[in-house]
């Protein structure tokens, strides 16, 4: 259910840090096919290769997630839940893209990257199915939901 006069500010904040942090990213992209002087694909270069998928995969996960969030902040989720969200996933993204960047094989920043993003995906997916099925069905926060 839609809260009246909801606020999004707190998706808003860590929308903007992950936006800083693809802009990274990419720029480590471009930087990279400079210096290779690769236009498209990677051209046999690893460190673009390992670049190039440290941007995609942020780009294939953040957007999806972030969203969840703002449908959560919208419905009136506590900021506890929202902020524990939102540190998870931008941490995450954070260490996966640093784990990637510097090591093709498995990394610490890597596998934990992973984990806290898919842990994030699975909590903000289960709570919009909770609360978009408790609001179809007429239930209100009164009766236990979390949030």
């Amino acid at each position: 259910m839609l809260m009246p006069g909801a606020s999004v500010a707190i998706v808003m904040f860590y929308a903007g840090i992950n936006a800083l942090v693809a802009l990274v990213l990419a720029l480590r992209v471009v930087r990279l096919r400079s210096a290779t002087k690769t236009d498209l694909g990677t051209g046999g270069h690893r460190g673009l290769e390992q670049a190039i998928r440290a941007h995609g995969n942020f780009i294939e996960y953040a957007p999806l997630i972030l969203l969840l969030l703002l449908l959560l902040e919208l419905s009136g989720l506590g900021a506890i839940w929202l902020h524990a969200m939102g540190v998870a996933l931008t941490l995450g993204r954070i260490l996966h893209g640093w784990g990637l960047s510097t090591n093709p094989g498995e990394s610490f920043g890597r596998l934990s990257g992973i984990f806290l993003t898919s842990l994030t995906l699975l909590a903000a997916l289960v709570l919009c199915i909770v609360r978009g099925g408790a609001a179809l069905a007429g239930l209100t926060n009164q009766g236990g939901l979390i949030g």
